[in-house]
């Protein structure tokens, strides 16, 4: 087997990748751990606070954009949000072919009960930067996520 150390053009990206992921990994499943005990995923409670933060209703597409989701996985959630009771689907009045997706007073409740939560155990998971790395992490994580 090759030594696929020496097949990489830039070790340091690929450290940085793996530092990334990891860190990933560890923050969002420790804040989705307690959004799933409500039975709801982490994705699911975004397109939530989305909904509401757009006074209640996003076309699909628009909110596909805003979470970054492939067609099929945002389908998927909002069919699962909508067979809980947090939202609904409805033709859009301007084009036919699009869907309007309405939070629901359930997934409002919801949002209400799990918010203040969701939002301690957020400023937790970042304790360890101060006020400037977080605006650096911020600032570099948009940066690539543009170059991708």
């Amino acid at each position: 087997m090759p030594d696929l150390s020496r097949l990489l053009e830039d070790p340091l990206a690929h450290r940085a990748l793996e530092a990334l992921v990891r860190a990933e990994t560890r923050v969002t499943r420790r804040l989705a751990h307690e959004l799933e005990r409500r039975g709801v995923s982490a994705t699911g409670f975004s397109m939530l606070v989305v909904l509401h933060s757009a006074g209640g209703a996003v076309e699909l597409r628009l909110l596909r954009q805003r979470l970054g989701l492939s067609k099929a996985n945002a389908t998927e959630v909002v069919r699962t949000l909508e067979s809980r009771g947090y939202v609904n689907r409805i033709p859009s009045i301007r084009n036919r072919r699009a869907l309007v997706i309405t939070i629901t007073s359930g997934g409002e409740g919801l949002l209400e009960e799990a918010f203040p939560g969701h939002a301690r155990r957020v400023a937790d998971a970042f304790t360890p930067l101060d006020e400037e790395e977080k605006r650096e992490l911020t600032r570099l994580c948009r940066k690539l996520d543009r170059a991708a």
